[in-house]
């Protein structure tokens, strides 16, 4: 059954595409409300516009924040036409009913992304029109809600055909949705991460993560980091230098330790008494890698160590504060990126974009510390195997899944990442840790989930390792565990997974 339309608010900041709707919903007897620069529009088509403030009783107000904001405006949108009450409400207060609502909400995405103040990009926070989109998509059962210009093909199609179906109604309710979740899944994203007026400039990358591929970066660096020295940082950089800030959080409050991240996993890490000596520990982990990788330290880099720095091809070198001499030793290739870090926090949370929305969620802030731990076994781990669980629990949790992270002496003997299976991620580390000459005996291992078969124990033991760190969680965990207390094996269960997609 078809519903005409009598009546429509069009309230649009874009009069794109505009004039042809219009124009038919008048030829169709469709009475018109408008406000603003939509009505001015109207008015100069020379087309028929009731002011919504003839309905209001109020003009816009402050500064134009304030016009459609109004019981006879929601009133003749929300109304059910099937209950009695509502309709004798309706008449009782005088409201007109409206069938149609068009919108075209503030550009705010556009005006963020082309730089503009702070304060303008306040001002293009939609109230009314996003307030419009929710009531007629709420109320679909009666109303034609249009949340945007890319919907005005199927307006027309409506008009075209005399009325509105109920499925269609529905299906532009749920669009409306869309739209309202888009737009306020950018406007948080804006205030969420914004430090400063500046936070969200546009930042033209010279290409995306493959030269065919455009790329920007959408934030303030200066916050973060104190350049010191380098090229501009790409997209790929930005990636690697999130996953090293990251990393390095787990051990700001740590003895002094040194990380080399490749493709934002941890190719070397290790904790050492000085902070050169962390760095040539991180280094042997995996000296192939680390060509070209991003080196991170939660210490004051120096003369010593940035003379062994110096040795190798890197592509970016942070810390919390450089020596002079060596910073000027670093300086000396100019393409070598130094990044002294601030003292500022990481946001709270993460976007990203998926299919034709975004994602969100809170960072992963938890750090389960040894008295959180369960064992799950009768053999006891030593307190240095204790610490070398930790330091290997810190890295998998900043390792792409599946991972399996080896350790020894707190240092990465080696790790399995991004594995479709988790025995693979396991040979994957052994094999590596084999090739640098690791001696896995008495190594530890840690898992970023369960372990549903004794498969893993099993060769980890076999390669040498003698304590294990899990979520546990699995209905199979049993297994695992009876493996362990026959072979002398320490597990311990935190109960959190920690996956990294």
């Amino acid at each position: 059954m078809k519903t005409p339309i009598a009546s429509a608010l069009i309230s649009v900041y874009d009069k794109t595409g505009l004039e042809p709707l219009v124009k038919k919903m008048v030829e169709m007897g469709i009475r018109l409300y408008s406000t603003g620069g939509t009505q001015t529009f109207l008015e100069g088509l020379d087309l028929p516009v009731t002011p919504v403030e003839d309905i209001t009783g109020y003009p816009s107000i402050f500064g134009g924040r304030v016009k459609t904001l109004h019981p006879a405006v929601f009133g003749g949108i929300l109304h059910r036409r099937d209950h009695a009450q509502d309709i004798e409400e309706r008449t009782k207060h005088e409201i007109p009913p409206i069938d149609c609502v068009v919108v075209d909400l503030y550009p705010f995405e556009a005006t963020v992304a082309a730089g503009g103040s702070h304060e303008d990009i306040i001002e293009k926070i939609d109230i009314g029109g996003i307030s419009l989109i929710r009531a007629g998509a709420k109320n679909y059962q009666d109303v034609v809600i249009v949340p945007s210009k890319q919907q005005y093909a199927k307006l027309m199609e409506i008009l075209e055909n005399g009325g509105s179906q109920l499925d269609e109604r529905k299906t532009l309710a749920a669009e409306a949705f869309g739209v309202s979740s888009h737009y306020d899944t950018a406007i948080f994203n804006y205030l969420s991460h914004r430090s400063d007026e500046h936070s969200n400039r546009e930042n033209p990358l010279r290409y995306g993560e493959n030269p065919h591929q455009k790329g920007v970066f959408y934030g303030d660096l200066d916050a973060l980091f104190t350049k010191l020295n380098g090229k501009e940082l790409s997209y790929n950089n930005l990636l690697d230098v999130d996953a090293a800030v990251r990393l390095m959080e787990e051990f700001q409050k740590d003895e002094p330790t040194f990380a080399i991240l490749k493709h934002n996993n941890a190719c070397g890490i290790a904790t050492r008494t000085n902070i050169l000596e962390a760095y040539l520990a991180a280094l042997a982990c995996d000296p192939t890698s680390a060509f070209g990788g991003v080196l991170i330290s939660n210490r004051a880099i120096d003369l010593a160590t940035a003379q062994e720095i110096h040795k190798l091809f890197c592509e970016i070198v942070i810390a919390p504060s450089f020596h002079d001499d060596a910073t000027q030793l670093l300086r000396e290739k100019p393409n070598r990126i130094l990044l002294q870090r601030n003292p500022i926090d990481l946001p709270k949370t993460q976007l990203r974009s998926a299919l034709n929305g975004h994602l969100w969620q809170e960072t992963d802030a938890s750090m389960e510390m040894p008295d959180q731990w369960k064992l799950a076994t009768d053999h006891v781990a030593t307190e240095e195997q204790k610490r070398d669980l930790l330091f290997a629990l810190k890295v998998a949790k900043h390792t792409k899944s599946n991972t399996i992270v080896l350790a020894k002496n707190q240092q990465l003997c080696a790790a399995g990442t991004g594995q479709t299976s988790r025995v693979d991620a396991l040979k994957q580390a052994i094999e590596k840790a084999q090739s640098f000459q690791f001696d896995l005996n008495g190594a530890v291992m840690a898992s970023d989930a369960f372990f549903p078969f004794p498969d893993c124990v099993e060769i980890a033991r076999n390669a040498g390792v003698n304590a294990v760190i899990q979520p546990g969680g699995s209905v199979k965990d049993q297994l695992s565990i009876d493996y362990c207390n026959t072979h002398d094996v320490a597990m311990y269960l935190t109960g959190i997974r920690h996956f990294k997609h």
